[in-house]
């Protein structure tokens, strides 16, 4: 019996590796999964500076430079992404193949720090960092000048921003 134990985790761990090599999918041990360049819901929910508000915007994030007021150390972000960089299972270790990205974005009001709100995203597959850039900049356009709420943009950019990115013709 406990040879069928060791075979089936064998097995597993067989299946994953071969899984992510051929489809550059990222593993974490805690069974988190980087699907097409999103990250887990689970393991990486967002998170929001709760001073940055619908009612403040204008004087907080619509203000050119605030994210530089609020933006963590490259040496929080290093050390953090080549830890989640493991965590996520990716078989690239390269630090600069990956942006340590705030899912909810600071010019969105995403909490600067959170680590429920960093996570490794890869720059090389179809919808990776620099993609997700253009929706934030999109976004950003868009609760500055009010045609999108906070909260609304916080939500389209945390739960799956590639299905807005297409929705809003930027894939396009």
């Amino acid at each position: 019996m406990k040879w069928l134990i060791v075979i089936v985790i064998i097995a597993i761990v067989l299946i994953i590796g071969y899984n992510q090599r051929v489809t550059n999918t990222a593993v974490k041990t805690s069974f988190c999964l980087s699907v097409s360049g999103l990250p887990d819901a689970n393991c990486t929910p967002g998170a929001i500076d709760t001073t940055v508000t619908q009612d403040n915007i204008q004087s907080t994030i619509c203000v050119s430079g605030y994210t530089s007021t609020v933006r963590p150390s490259t040496s929080y972000t290093n050390k953090l992404k080549a830890q989640q960089i493991i965590d996520y299972g990716y078989t690239d270790t390269n630090m600069s193949n990956y942006e340590e990205d705030h899912l909810i974005s600071l010019e969105l009001g995403g909490s600067p720090t959170d680590t429920k709100n960093l996570w490794p995203e890869p720059y090389n597959i179809p919808n990776g960092a620099r993609i997700k850039d253009r929706m934030e900049n999109l976004l950003h356009k868009m609760v500055c000048n009010e045609s999108i709420t906070l909260a609304e943009a916080q939500y389209e950019i945390a739960t799956n921003w590639y299905l807005y990115y297409n929705s809003y013709g930027l894939g396009s």
